[in-house]
């Protein structure tokens, strides 16, 4: 795992000058009072909805920096500024508070998440199971598990459940590590493969594209979940636990819940069917650190 934190410090620095996109940046507004807050793209498409909201109702300008949790992890330390961090695990908020990025006593559990296979709408490949993911010329992404807790969680799912011979077949099917969440269901979507291992929620982020397709229980280690803190950079603490607030508000869950994630640890647990372990942390295998 140390020579993955080296690893992010080398792209979060690539990231610092070359400003993000776009499609992973989120400008801020005019005003007085500015908020930063950098996210894994794990909640990108409803956070994107809390923000415009928040913006709406406060007139507080909030510049949002999505990606990987890791990725965008190294991006704040190097860049020694932002006020919130909102990682899309348990894994990376674990890394910030032992490196004191953030202050332990304001973390908060947003929302939770579940893994699935995610495959073309008709699922044209009759991808069906897990196993099925090692079929010969099946085209397979997952997110880069360097910097992106989908990835990490991906890769655990497959040491639990493939034999040497089962992970040689899927590294053969696998095309591409992805940068982000969002990025790994686009690749879905667009085609470009045939199936990833992602979350359950892909599918709403683009129904008339993505579809999922559920594990076995006992193929699920544990039940992910979105944390979300405030950075020790902050200038503005109570600016930032206002925002924090508003994330955690009935307003804030109702944009999670549509689409589609789950609002307890609960939730999560009856969609796969038996209770699992929630958060937690995973350590890579080195010979995952590069496709």
């Amino acid at each position: 795992m140390k020579k993955s934190r080296f690893l992010f410090l080398f792209l979060a620095f690539a990231a610092c000058q070359n400003q993000p996109s776009n499609n992973e940046k989120t400008t801020s507004q005019a005003g007085e009072s500015t908020l930063l807050i950098y996210v894994g793209a794990a909640s990108k498409p409803p956070t994107e909805e809390i923000v415009q909201q928040f913006r709406d109702e406060t007139g507080i300008n909030v510049e949002a920096i999505y990606g990987g949790s890791g990725y965008v992890l190294s991006q704040m330390k190097l860049a020694g500024k932002g006020d919130i961090y909102f990682p899309g695990s348990s894994d990376y908020m674990e890394v910030a508070k032992r490196e004191q990025l953030v202050f332990p006593e304001t973390e908060q559990q947003v929302v939770y998440l579940v893994n699935a296979i995610n495959v073309q709408k008709g699922n044209p490949k009759n991808v069906k199971t897990l196993k099925d993911l090692t079929r010969p010329g099946l085209r397979v992404a997952i997110a880069n598990p360097e910097g992106v807790c989908v990835g990490a969680y991906a890769i655990e799912i497959i040491e639990h459940n493939f034999n040497e011979a089962e992970k040689a077949q899927f590294r053969k099917n696998l095309v591409s590590y992805t940068e982000s969440c969002d990025k790994t269901a686009t690749a879905v979507a667009l085609k470009a493969v045939d199936a990833v291992i992602g979350w359950s929620v892909f599918q709403h982020w683009n129904p008339d594209k993505i579809e999922s397709v559920p594990l076995k229980p006992e193929e699920i280690l544990r039940i992910g979940y979105i944390p979300i803190a405030i950075a020790t950079y902050t200038k503005d603490r109570p600016l930032a636990q206002r925002f924090i607030d508003f994330v955690v508000s009935d307003k804030g869950k109702a944009v999670f819940k549509k689409y589609n994630y789950f609002s307890t640890a609960g939730e999560a647990s009856q969609y796969i069917g038996v209770e699992k372990p929630v958060g937690g942390e995973y350590s890579l295998p080195e010979n995952w650190l590069s496709k």
